[in-house]
């Protein structure tokens, strides 16, 4: 998906968000800005939001000598949902589709998006999961999804956020282990997971999980490892969480389930469907909308 000028806004946002995060020192504040803006105004608009994204944290991370400004909203995130777990878990356990329960679950934690949403409290997490629960989600695309799981040799699962990831966990106690290897960042980058949270949530103990060689807030594949490219390549079935993964993924023409919320009006827009949607959709099935 390529960058549109409804993007500039929420990049500007993005680095004063993260600039605050960083420090609290105002001139690294204008420092972080100024740079910001120089990178947006050579920018190619044909690369996807992510790559712009990562550009803006780099800048962050360069002039605030901050390697992890998010580190202590992740471990917030982390441990809240965690504790959220147990009642979680019943919720799906106790439903007469615990599938279909798992997968609302795993797109309302995608609301824990601080690229998006600076702002977000656990407040607003516990209404997006309330609210998921009653959501009409397309039941065709649940079986879609159910089939394509069965039908699977190997899955790879493509995590999102620190917090998200126990939503996530909701999700992968419902498929066959065996056949799932679950991808994380591969450094820091806005509150994106990494092998840290992934080992803090216990996903480690559930299935494989490798980094994919990047950091970016996306699935750039071209500057993705070895490792995962292979990986990626080698899967019959990608299930791709959150909205920077659709971004860099929606053109490819991979086998690949998207799970999110929508959270922009730019993905609004590109897939037709109105803000707050909760998408579960197959690329096979996918018609991007082009965004004027």
């Amino acid at each position: 998906m390529k960058t549109y000028i409804d993007c500039l806004p929420c990049f500007l946002r993005q680095a004063t968000e993260a600039a605050r995060f960083a420090t609290s020192d105002t001139s690294l504040h204008h420092e972080i800005l100024r740079k910001t803006l120089l990178e947006a105004a050579d920018f190619d608009f044909n690369s996807s939001p992510p790559e712009m994204a990562e550009k803006i944290h780099r800048i962050v991370r360069g002039v605030t000598k901050q390697d992890d400004p998010y580190r202590p909203v992740k471990r917030k995130y982390n441990q809240w949902a965690m504790e959220q777990l147990p009642v979680l878990r019943k919720k799906v356990k106790d439903s007469r589709d615990p599938l279909d329960v798992a997968l609302r679950l795993a797109i309302a934690g995608n609301i824990i998006d601080f690229g998006i949403n600076g702002d977000l409290d656990t407040d607003e997490v516990l209404k997006t999961i309330e609210s998921s629960l009653n959501y009409k989600l397309d039941a065709e695309a649940v079986q879609q999804f159910e089939n394509e799981v069965t039908d699977a040799h190997k899955i790879l699962y493509l995590t999102d956020n620190a917090g998200e990831i126990v939503f996530d966990r909701l999700l992968i106690e419902q498929l066959p282990a065996r056949k799932i290897t679950v991808a994380v960042k591969a450094s820091p980058i806005i509150n994106d997971a990494t092998i840290e949270d992934a080992e803090f949530t216990g996903l480690t103990k559930l299935v494989e999980v490798i980094d994919n060689g990047s950091g970016a807030p996306g699935t750039i594949l071209r500057d993705c490892s070895e490792q995962f490219k292979k990986r990626f390549s080698e899967a019959d079935l990608v299930i791709s969480k959150g909205q920077g993964n659709y971004e860099t993924l929606c053109n490819n023409n991979k086998n690949i389930f998207y799970i999110l919320k929508i959270k922009c009006k730019v993905l609004a827009r590109s897939l037709n469907a109105e803000i707050g949607t909760l998408i579960l959709k197959n690329s096979k099935s996918l018609s991007i909308k082009e965004v004027t």
